[in-house]
This record gives C-alpha cells, structure tokens and sequence, in this order.
C-alpha cells in the first residue's frame, strides 16, 4: 500500500510535491506539540531561530520530495540535481585510496547516493528501519546500479572496508546516533551528542581522505545543488578529539543552509545501555 501510494506521488513535479510539502511541515508543527518544541528547542540551541519559518517549510518538502526521490526513474531524479566539486571526489578516486564520504541530515541527502553511484560504485552504511512496513520501500528505492548497502553491524563495517581497500567510495550519515559501544559524547552545537566514531576508525585504517557532501534544496521545486567540500578540522588521536572534529565540521556545513537541516531529529538521545554524558560509568560506580 505504502509503495504504491510513493510511485502513484512520484509522477507529481517535484514542484508540486514541495509546495504540499511546504504546507504540511506547518499542519504538522501547529498540531504536534512535541514535534514544535524539539524544532524550537534544537534551532534555538544552534542559534538559528529565525530561521524557524523557513525549517517548518523545509522539513516538509523533505518528506515530501521522498517519493520523487525513491521512486521516479533515475534518469528523471537526477536531471534535478546539479553536482559541484566533483574533482575532489574523482582525485581521491585517481589515488586509488578510496574515499569516505560524510553527509550529514542536511538538505536532500538522499539524493547524494544515487549521484555518486551514477559515477562510481558506492558502499553506503544503512541502518534498515524499524517497522517492517517500510523495510521493501526504502531498501527498494535504494536499490541503485552501483550502490550497496552496508547494514549497521560489523558485517557492513567490513563491506565498508572491503570497499575502501579496493580505491572505492563509501558514504555515512555522520549524525546518525550509534548504537552502544560505537560512539562516544561529543558537543554538538553546544550539548553532549552521542556521536559515532566509525568514520575516523575508518580513516584511520585505511588512510582515505574525508570529504563532506550536501545537496542543497532549491526554491519552487527547481532541484538541488550537490556540493562536495573538503573536510579541513584536525582530527586528534582518541575518539573524543575525532568526533568533536567532525561535529566541528558538520556545524560548519549546516551552516550553509542551515533552514534545510532535520532539526526535529532526535540528535541527542541517549541509547539504550549508553550512560547520559557526565553521568559515572558502571565502572566507577563499583569503585565507588
């Protein structure tokens, strides 16, 4: 039912599916009490509260573009996008030393994949959703010539290095919350996030250049923008200098367009057998 519903809206212009989009971020914020504070609370703390507005619409056409997305033809999906920066990407390829892309929840990042694997095969971490209803749409739509997923556990972790080590490209979502045990507490816009560690591990293993991507959402339904740019922060050596590193830097590109970024997104969750940051380990607290 779901999957027909997607390809029956995916023959709608992008145009039309942003403006439905648009109105139904605002129906959602104005009816959805903790929806509208998390959206507050998280564009507050990032000190973009004027951008609230412009978040509502966005947040919106980013669920709305999904079915042109997922489900319109390849060739008609990527005709909207328009890729800047590829020689970062292409000389990182050249070197044969793979590549680790990072592209945080910022824009229409689903759209980054399908671009990269029209040019270069791509292993891409995927974490497969939790209601089983939605298992065959978004591992259907994902399904690309070129691109293979990675599931969230160490068998993709080695899918992931497998790729690197052969001069290819992978791709994370670096502000993805982890799981326990992968991923430390890092400040994120001021406030301890769990972060995950797997992209500087990663690095550190097979010495690939990071390189971050965005792809920004163009006004009236006009496309997007795909942006590649040089991660430039100094990593540091232990887990929690690599991932304030790449905070850093995924502020830094949020920053770009920050109205576009998912701020309704739990970022800050603690999960499951996780302890809230500054509270004491089991550890310490047997010492104790």
């Amino acid at each position: 039912m779901l999957v027909a519903l997607f390809k029956l809206l995916s023959g709608l212009p992008l145009s039309a599916l942003h403006a439905i989009g648009a109105s139904v971020g605002w129906l959602v914020y104005l009816l959805s009490p903790s929806y509208r504070r998390k959206l507050k609370d998280n564009l507050g703390r990032a000190g973009y509260q004027r951008q609230l507005s412009q978040a509502i619409r966005e947040s919106g056409k980013s669920m709305f573009e999904l079915p042109f997305v997922w489900c319109a033809s390849p060739e008609k999906v990527l005709r909207t996008a328009r890729i800047e920066n590829w020689d970062l990407v292409q000389a990182a390829l050249d070197a044969n030393t793979g590549v680790i892309l990072l592209t945080p929840h910022l824009g229409c990042f689903e759209i980054i994949a399908q671009a990269i694997a029209e040019k270069t095969p791509l292993t891409a971490l995927y974490r497969p959703p939790r209601k089983a209803a939605l298992k065959p749409l978004i591992e259907g739509a994902r399904a690309r010539r070129n691109l293979h997923l990675a599931p969230a556990n160490l068998t993709g972790v080695r899918a992931l290095l497998k790729a690197l080590k052969k001069g290819q490209a992978i791709g994370l979502l670096p502000d993805q919350v982890p799981q326990n045990g992968e991923g430390v507490w890092a400040n994120f816009f001021g406030k301890p996030a769990y972060t995950m560690t797997l992209s500087a591990k990663l690095h550190q293993m097979s010495g690939a250049p990071i390189i971050l991507s965005y792809a920004e959402r163009l006004s009236f339904g006009r496309g997007f923008v795909i942006r590649f740019v040089p991660f430039e922060e100094e990593l540091g050596t232990t887990p929690q200098q690599q991932a304030e590193a790449i905070n850093i830097a995924m502020e830094k590109l949020i920053a770009r367009c920050p109205a576009q970024y998912i701020w309704s997104y739990n970022r800050y969750k603690t999960p499951p057998g996780v302890s809230a940051p500054n509270a004491p380990s089991a550890d310490n607290q047997g010492q104790a």
